[in-house]
């Protein structure tokens, strides 16, 4: 019997051996007093909905589930001398981590509800393995000594770093705090963990150095891979490598974003381990690097449409997970301290502001972390928390995100404000992202948690709930597209297809367009009262159908002769293409028949009659018995006009005008030049009386008095302008050898600096530069 509050290392047990009934005394801990049994590999669930296959896997998983409860069943001491060593129980728990389903890998088939059940009681047998197996305390009686749980757990390989990266994504949604309780236990009984993740940092960063190498690209600060070889005509590229290549590349990034995300999100320790080995700038690097090369090449290759919107999903998941990585990293070395008023605040406010600057030059990793996580937010943090920061080197910040937005071609949505009962695991480090980085995002979405379906706490609702906020966490509706709107139908269809189209647009609007929450909601019968209200067969409401533009047309040659859009016949001998072919210019030349048809009417004009009479009974002129036609010249008609002037006497001439009511300036004007027209008026004056007085005088005057008239009247006019006329120049100054006054070498230092403003004022300049670049010769 075990003895009471002894560690289980120390404790010692008696046992009855062989058929003398002899007994021996073992350690508690001793390969003998393991059980006998054969645990088998996990193999996942059949693509398939294969009778023989679905039958094959639920054989083989009642096997594994039931020796797993057996295994949990155990008392404390003989489930440790099993853990320890039974090889056959580490390999089921190696192979159900290694090929269990991620998230994004696989659906389970629908149409068999016991594969689903059995994969969730064994997600669920496994991890309560793995947490007994971190616990080195289960109670006051069943207890390992802390330096003897880390080393056998170490030694005996029950947990590493690969073990726990899997761990961390396949049971992270919906245990995140039970998961993370477990691996901080791990790490603090057992500190080598710690140089086992400064060692796993290094083969992390050559993952993306080898995707990298597999698309063509390289980063600079990436160690070759391998070297080039000299007869290699190219390098593989994400448009010209297979297809099912392309697949497994992303496949491949998408679960090492994922999984690493899993892991610094429930650890947050280990991202300083990370930023020691400037992953931070690496992986901005890559992000820069691959995103724009993948993208292309999902969108312009031809590749089947539901296999299309596979790829596309799994890089739209591998984006938004490198971007969360990056402010995983930033808020727990840098945001973190800062909130909690740790030591040396400056040096963590310089630190995040360095990293800030070094995403600049990465335009379309910076746009993306802006959207999700709005630098503006984190340097107004700064500015609360530090008096002194500068603000030039902010708003240069500033600048730049809005120039990478402006460079990547995005437009900025309006950001919603957080919501005051907003709370989770990543609330306060702005998990939730923005209108639009949600509908970029749409597609990529629609993820199906299929390993974190069988989670203790419904793993896949969580993570939809979590990661795509629903329409009242801020009010703000997400836009999809139309191509986008009939891929989440479709998916939704598929799962529920007795369900009506327009219900399901219904679900979607209410929900913002996140298909897993829909399907989670409808399945559970927990939705909205106005949506359980509505018919679910509803069909899809039919689009009005918009009229025809050329009947809203109008234009001014409508009902033409020509207007084909309103006659149903056309004249075609009037149109045509080109120039048109009739008869040659020197046949229409010498087609004389226009004059011929003018012949007859000109003819008219050669008959001069002076006298025409007029037969009896012809009309003649009214009342006389005269013989003339009614245009007889009338001499009285002339002479009565010539008698009368008409209009002489009207008021009509511009200086009738002007006597009546001279032209006089307004009064406004007359007070804004009163000053000026009296100065006026007597120059006026005094130019008068002189002249009358030189006319009375001399006939020709003389020409010096005359300039110097002229010369008096221009000073006094600039002396009213308060012209200043320059001094007086002394550049010539005395010959040569006599010595210069001061004020001629300064006229001259003063003409030197100032010639530049006359003609050909750069002469100087040029020269030199001439003579400065070796054309003229010194």
């Amino acid at each position: 019997m075990a003895c009471a509050k002894v560690p289980l290392d120390e404790q010692h047990v008696t046992e009855v051996v062989g058929p003398m009934g002899r007994e021996r005394t073992l350690p508690a801990l001793h390969p003998d007093r393991k059980e006998e049994r054969c645990f088998i590999s996990y193999k996942p669930p059949p693509e398939q909905n294969s009778s023989a296959q679905i039958e094959e896997f639920l054989e083989q998983a009642q096997f594994i589930s039931e020796d797993l409860d057996w295994l949990l069943s155990l008392p404390h001491d003989k489930f440790w001398c099993q853990v320890v060593f039974d090889e056959s129980l580490q390999r089921c728990l190696d192979s159900y981590l290694s090929n269990a389903p991620r998230s994004l890998d696989m659906e389970l088939p629908v149409s068999s509800p016991a594969v689903a059940d059995m994969q969730r009681c064994i997600h669920r047998s496994v991890f309560m393995v793995f947490l007994r197996m971190a616990t080195h305390k289960e109670s006051k009686e069943n207890f390992i000594t802390s330096e003897v749980f880390g080393e056998i757990i170490y030694n005996n390989f029950l947990f590493d770093i690969p073990k726990i990266l899997d761990l961390c994504v396949l049971f992270g949604k919906g245990n995140s705090q039970l998961l993370q309780k477990m691996i901080e236990n791990i790490f603090t009984q057992q500190p080598s963990y710690y140089g086992d993740l400064n060692e796993t940092v290094p083969s992390i960063l050559q993952v993306l150095d080898t995707v990298l190498g597999r698309c063509g690209l390289h980063s600079e600060g990436a160690t070759a891979i391998e070297p080039l070889k000299l007869n290699s005509h190219g390098r593989p590229s994400a448009m010209t490598m297979p297809q099912q290549d392309l697949l497994d590349l992303m496949v491949y990034m998408c679960d090492t974003c994922t999984t690493l995300h899993s892991f610094l999100d429930i650890f947050p320790a280990a991202c300083q381990t990370f930023r020691s080995h400037g992953f931070l700038s690496r992986l901005s690097s890559f992000y820069e690097l691959i995103v724009p090369d993948l993208e292309k090449a999902v969108k312009k290759r031809n590749f089947d449409r539901s296999l299309q919107e596979d790829l596309w999903t799994r890089l739209c998941h591998s984006r938004k997970r490198m971007v969360e990585i990056a402010h995983l990293l930033l808020q727990h070395t840098c945001l973190q301290p800062i909130l909690e008023g740790a030591e040396n605040t400056l040096s963590y406010v310089e630190d995040l502001l360095q990293n800030f600057t070094n995403f600049i030059q990465e335009k379309r990793f910076l746009a993306d972390y802006d959207e999700q996580f709005p630098l503006v937010d984190d340097i107004s943090l700064l500015q609360q928390v530090s008096a002194h920061l500068d603000e030039t080197r902010t708003s240069y910040l500033l600048q730049a995100v809005d120039s990478a937005w402006d460079s990547v071609g995005k437009k900025r949505g309006i950001r919603p404000m957080p919501s005051a009962g907003a709370a989770g695991p990543r609330a306060g480090a702005g998990a939730k992202a923005g209108a639009a980085w949600r509908d970029e995002f749409a597609s990529g979405g629609r993820e199906v948690e299929g390993a974190e379906a069988g989670g203790l706490q419904g793993g896949a609702a969580s993570a939809a709930a979590e990661d795509f906020p629903q329409k009242g966490d801020n009010g703000a509706m997400c836009t999809v597209s139309a191509g986008e709107l009939e891929s989440l139908l479709s998916s939704i269809r598929d799962l529920l297809p007795d369900l009506g189209e327009g219900f399901i647009l219904a679900c979607l609007e209410e929900y913002g367009y996140n298909s897993e929450l829909v399907i989670n909601n409808i399945l559970e019968d927990r939705l909205t009262p106005a949506l359980d209200k509505l018919d679910r067969a509803m069909p899809r409401p039919v689009r009005e159908k918009l009229p025809a533009v050329l009947d809203s047309r109008s234009n001014v040659f409508d009902d033409d002769e020509f207007d084909v859009f309103h006659r149903d016949q056309v004249d075609m001998s009037r149109i045509w293409k080109g120039k048109k072919k009739g008869q040659s210019l020197h046949a229409m030349l010498d087609d004389k028949q226009h004059i011929s048809e003018q012949k007859a009417r000109y003819l008219a004009y050669e008959t001069v009659v002076d006298e025409v009479l007029v037969g009896p009974g012809e009309p003649g002129v009214a009342g006389s018995s005269s013989n003339f036609l009614l245009d007889v010249y009338d001499d009285e008609y002339d002479d009565t006009y010539d008698n009368n002037q008409v209009g002489a006497n009207d008021l009509d001439d511009d200086d009738d005008l002007l006597n009546r009511r001279p032209f006089t300036t307004p009064l406004v004007l007359q007070m804004n030049k009163k000053a000026q027209t009296k100065e006026e008026e007597v120059e006026e004056e005094e130019e008068e009386n002189k002249d009358e007085g030189v006319r009375r005088d001399l006939f020709i005057q003389d020409p010096a008095v005359l300039r110097e008239r002229a010369e008096a009247r221009r000073a006094a006019m600039q002396q009213r302008r308060g012209y200043r006329p320059p001094p007086p120049s002394q550049v010539e100054g005395r010959p040569k050898g006599q010595g210069q006054a001061q004020e001629t070498v300064l006229d001259r230092r003063r003409k030197e600096a100032n010639k530049s403003r006359g003609a050909n004022h750069n002469r100087r300049t040029m020269a030199d530069r001439k003579r400065n670049k070796g054309m003229i010769p010194s």
